[in-house]
């Protein structure tokens, strides 16, 4: 614990104000333009999601995260030698952070395609949304800040609607709920590490170096676990590494056009594109107590973020790579 706190400093640095130039990032006049991208990055995340959860009745999770890093990093590639964008692979000042960064994310985003594989989609991205509630906690007992009573209470009730989505009394997947809320800590993490991170490296550096790296990672587990595409498979494939890339693009266009607070709520907007996929290709419609309990979460979550901006603690570079 001392070292991971020593690793990402002292949790004072995170409420100094941010540098000017950052400041000169949020183009109020370009808002609508924000929200639009904000609306699309994480509409492309949900299609992420459901690519590998059909891909995942053929495949294992760790082949579909490889092949999404793969495929993803190629217009990083692009960028970097045929546009001359050499800037995205300088590491400015903590390339071990960068790197651990990437290690977790990978675990995180096979563990996160392993939820979906497991339950209906509008029901893990539900309990997904409890990462930001895991996030007070991993403050306190990590980087040891304050956290008062309006937090603690955003945090209790947003567990409580988790307990409502888990519907004690009824039909429970028990191994898909730990999973996804697994996947919802290790976010949590993320979001700590990139709290701190975001100040120092780009988000276009981090997230070229998490896909580079996360296909290394995952290939290691090929040989034991690697079942070859069949043609049909290849597109969805292709679709999966495609559109994680530009969900990562359109957020960092969300993020340099509208304030931090504003694109976040939008990632609430998965929900209904996660119902939307659910329904058409499963036929899965998520039960009352699931979405009461999203309500209850949701709340929550804007709960908290209202309160954090109040105080100013959100920044575009703290939100920017949470995803």
């Amino acid at each position: 614990m001392r070292q991971f706190s020593a690793m990402i400093g002292d949790s004072r640095s995170f409420k100094e104000p941010m540098p000017r130039e950052e400041k000169k990032l949020d183009h109020r006049e370009h808002i609508v333009l924000g929200m639009a991208a904000g609306m699309g990055a994480f509409l492309m995340f949900t299609v992420m999601n459901m690519f590998a959860k059909v891909l995942s009745d053929n495949h294992s999770v760790i082949e579909i995260a490889f092949y999404r890093n793969l495929i993803a990093s190629v217009p990083f590639l692009i960028m970097i030698f045929a546009f001359g964008r050499r800037e995205i692979l300088v590491l400015r000042t903590k390339p071990t952070l960068v790197g651990l960064r990437a290690v977790i994310g990978t675990v995180s985003l096979t563990v996160t395609f392993a939820a979906y594989s497991l339950m209906p989609m509008a029901d893990t991205t539900a309990l997904l949304f409890t990462s930001s509630l895991f996030v007070p906690i991993l403050s306190v007992i990590f980087l040891r800040e304050s956290v008062g009573p309006y937090r603690w209470s955003a945090v209790a009730v947003g567990f409580a609607g988790v307990v409502i989505m888990s519907r004690p009394s009824g039909d429970v997947y028990t191994l898909g709920i730990a999973v996804a809320l697994c996947a919802a800590l290790m976010h949590a993490i993320l979001q700590i590490i990139l709290r701190y991170l975001g100040r120092y490296e780009s988000p276009e550096t981090v997230s070229f170096y998490f896909f580079v790296i996360g296909t290394f990672v995952t290939a290691l587990a090929l040989p034991f676990v690697a079942v070859t595409p069949t043609m049909a498979e290849v597109p969805l494939l292709f679709g999966c590494g495609l559109s994680g890339a530009a969900a990562q693009w359109l957020l960092s266009v969300a993020f340099k056009n509208a304030p931090a607070a504003i694109v976040t709520v939008f990632n609430y907007s998965g929900i209904v594109w996660a119902t939307l996929f659910g329904w058409l290709i499963w036929n899965d419609w998520p039960l009352p107590a699931v979405m009461a309990g999203a309500a209850v979460v949701i709340a929550s979550n804007i709960l908290i973020i209202w309160r954090e901006s109040r105080l100013g603690r959100i920044s575009d570079a703290r939100v920017r790579a949470k995803l």
